[in-house]
């Protein structure tokens, strides 16, 4: 494994971190027999979120780490003050609510990265510093940052910090992987680093260092290796809705197309490339990979090892004709 650092956090960040999404105090002994592997294979990150089953999630996180004793070799990442129904939560009572929420579903006193689930753009980055500030200040958190947040209003944020003597953000997890998202998958206030149109984002990032997090790094299943050109209109009706609408497009299957040569020529897989692409970017990247049994933390564990040169990675990506 490796491992990556993020200003405010002392232990070392796996470069690949395990979405959490279907851990759940639902089914405790398979969500403890996925940490232990994950953790076992030298995954010390964990991606979560206050809104992840209801914080059922967090839940189980935080009975696990209980019952292993494993507290200070776990990195937490957690998000917060996700919009609702009713209302935008970008707010710092908001961000207060869902913090203490999480603190005590992930029986924890800090969190390692407080991440914001959304942004508000309406609203002035000024006072979402300011009551970041005051919870790294209490220990509550180590580090923070935006998910979803458009690099433009990250840069405002620090700006505001270093006028202001403030910790800045140190941490970004916007969608990035080989997949472009043509299609927003749910809905407005999703942010994608990957794609053409979004070169200035990730030219952003790498001249920061910015630590990116990225989500849904294999399209949703899109490079999963169960989907093809070939097979999909027979599996179409299985493929989950938001790849649908964000990942399976023409310009994502000549990609995918791509992958399952490459794969062929290297002896592994298309999740292998899709993964191996990501971690090979010229970026600060960690990629959140939602395996959901030992043998894909195994199957991603090797992956994040493969090595593609740039002419490869260029050719995946459609930006040359040969690789």
């Amino acid at each position: 494994m490796k491992y990556g650092e993020v200003s405010g956090v002392s232990k070392p960040v796996s470069r690949l971190a395990l979405g959490t999404m279907i851990v759940s105090t639902d089914c405790l002994e398979q969500s403890f027999a996925l940490l232990d592997a994950a953790l076992e294979a030298g995954w010390t990150t964990l991606d979560t979120a206050h809104g992840y089953g209801s914080g059922k999630s967090e839940r189980a996180i935080g009975q696990w780490m209980r019952q292993r004793g494993n507290r200070e070799r776990v990195v937490v990442l957690t998000k917060g003050a996700h919009h609702n129904a009713d209302r935008k939560r970008v707010t710092p009572f908001d961000i207060a609510s869902d913090l203490f929420d999480s603190l005590a579903r992930l029986q924890t006193d800090y969190i390692d990265i407080y991440v914001l689930h959304r942004d508000d753009p309406d609203v002035p980055v000024g006072p979402i510093v300011e009551a970041l500030n005051e919870h790294h200040r209490a220990g509550r958190i180590r580090a923070f940052g935006g998910s979803n947040w458009r690099h433009e209003r990250l840069q405002a944020a620090n700006d505001h910090a270093a006028a202001h003597g403030l910790v800045p953000f140190t941490a970004s997890s916007p969608n990035f992987g080989l997949a472009e998202q043509v299609d927003n998958p749910w809905g407005p206030g999703c942010v994608s680093l990957s794609g053409p149109a979004n070169t200035p984002a990730r030219e952003w990032h790498r001249r920061t260092g910015t630590p990116v997090f990225a989500y849904s790094s294999l399209g949703r299943g899109f490079f999963s290796g169960r989907i093809s050109r070939e097979n999909f209109p027979n599996i179409k009706d299985k493929v989950d809705g938001a790849c649908l609408r964000a990942y399976c497009h023409e310009v994502n299957f000549q990609r995918l197309d791509r992958a399952w040569e490459l794969a062929r020529l290297k002896n592994a897989t298309v999740p292998d490339i899709a993964t191996a692409w990501v971690l090979n970017q010229p970026l600060n990247v960690f990629a959140l990979v939602g395996a959901a049994c030992e043998a894909e933390i195994r199957a991603n564990t090797r992956a994040a090892d493969l090595t593609l040169s740039p002419r490869e990675l260029a050719w995946l990506n459609l930006e040359t004709a040969q690789p």
